[in-house]
């Protein structure tokens, strides 16, 4: 594994953490460890890692690593699949995570001159906060519209001529669909699109760039480390550029815990370098990518992650088979005369699992040639026999926020 880092930058961040927060002095006591033994980077590997459920059992600020009166903010995840964590931030951490923001946008060629409309929600969540500060610190205009809302959201993107689009993929899908629908693309004036929070494929991709005539780049984060902006695409369109000076990324395998060299595939790992009121050490992510070997064409020295692949909780597991949603995306790409949208409906019938896979069919397309390519190519790619419906385009439903994809009845 390439070492993007001195072992004397994670000794100093473990020191830190080790003294300051009672969530890491409590771990490692009980795996009886001293930081002083911690003397080089195999030691550090043998670290014990932690994650979102211990974070959770962590709940409300037992990750504080700082007294009260250096935190100027939290944040918070959704709770959705738990108990929510909160993370404290001192004015240090906003500054930082304005810093490698900015450097997000200037990756992606943006400038003073752009006008960045922000989509994604404000509040407990890191996104839009995120977003405007990353903005306000690279001196851009910043339009933070928030979520939903679409007749304002393409009303300013027209008398605005905001230039760039942060948003979800699946809301910026449903704005690219709108624009079509309603013939403003002559109307506005967007060249890029900052896209993050949620997987999405290869054919949203195409459809998102093709319909608002934009250059994507994929952004990278998640709240219990800073929010997005911690790794971003580059005009290479060849992997996310993380920032090392910040952060310490490993790659895992997620079943034996040990290192995997440059190159392939398994779960990231972060420590954080210089985060003060929440300091991470060898936190799993749960997130499946890659490190990718060598220096970018693009120039920047700053190392590089692949997309992300999926999430090693994200795997659904169908008469015998172990699915990851990446999968089914790469799959249906290779289907001719499919949109980009998809459902999977898990049920428990008779006695055996039956997955039926809900797609769009572009318009003139036949719906019985698509479902039974669609079946056949799933049949040939993954190995199980499944059932598909094939609706017009447009049925499935959109969303301002992240599309539900995954509905599994089977135990209901």
């Amino acid at each position: 594994m390439a070492v993007c880092n001195t072992f004397e930058q994670l000794k100093k961040a473990l020191n830190y953490a080790a003294t300051n927060s009672p969530f890491y002095r409590q771990l490692f006591a009980d795996h009886q460890i001293s930081v002083d033994d911690i003397q080089s980077m195999e030691d550090f590997q043998r670290l014990p890692f932690s994650d979102k459920y211990d974070l959770r059992r962590a709940y409300p600020l037992g990750l504080q690593a700082v007294p009260d009166e250096e935190v100027v903010r939290v944040h918070s995840s959704s709770g959705t699949t738990g108990k929510a964590i909160i993370i404290p931030y001192t004015a240090k951490d906003v500054d930082d995570w304005a810093t490698m923001f900015a450097r997000c946008y200037a990756t992606a060629g943006i400038t003073r001159k752009d006008r960045i409309q922000i989509t994604p929600g404000y509040g407990l969540w890191t996104a839009g906060i995120g977003f405007q500060a990353g903005c306000e610190k690279l001196g851009a205009m910043a339009v933070p519209v928030g979520p939903g809302n679409t007749d304002k959201q393409l009303q300013l993107m027209v008398d605005l001529h905001s230039t760039v689009l942060c948003a979800t993929s699946s809301y910026a899908l449903l704005l690219a669909e709108e624009v079509k629908k309603r013939k403003l693309g002559d109307q506005i004036s967007l060249r890029k699109g900052i896209i993050g929070s949620e997987r999405w494929g290869d054919l949203m991709r195409k459809r998102i760039a093709t319909e608002l005539n934009i250059e994507l780049f994929d952004i990278y984060g998640l709240t219990e480390v800073y929010g997005p902006g911690i790794a971003v695409d580059c005009p290479a369109h060849n992997g996310m550029h993380y920032w090392s000076d910040y952060l310490y990324l490993e790659v895992i395998d997620p079943v034996t815990g040990q290192n995997l060299p440059d190159g392939q595939i398994g779960e990231l790992v972060i420590t954080t370098l210089c985060k003060e009121a929440a300091p991470l050490v060898r936190y799993r992510t749960h997130d499946l990518t890659r490190i990718i070997p060598g220096k970018c064409s693009c120039g920047c020295e700053y190392p590089r992650i692949d997309r992300i692949l999926g999430r090693t909780d994200d795997m659904i597991k169908v008469k015998g088979v172990n699915i990851y949603p990446g999968q089914i995306e790469d799959t249906l790409k290779l289907v001719p005369g499919l949109s980009s949208e998809y459902q999977i409906i898990l049920e428990h019938v008779s006695g055996r699992d039956r997955m039926t896979l809900r797609v769009e069919s572009v318009r003139g397309a036949s719906k019985e040639a698509v479902s039974a390519a669609v079946i056949s190519t799933f049949k040939a790619k993954i190995g199980i026999k499944i059932d598909c419906e094939v609706l017009e385009l447009g049925e499935l439903p959109r969303s301002e926020k992240k599309s539900k994809r995954v509905f599994d009845n089977r135990y209901q």
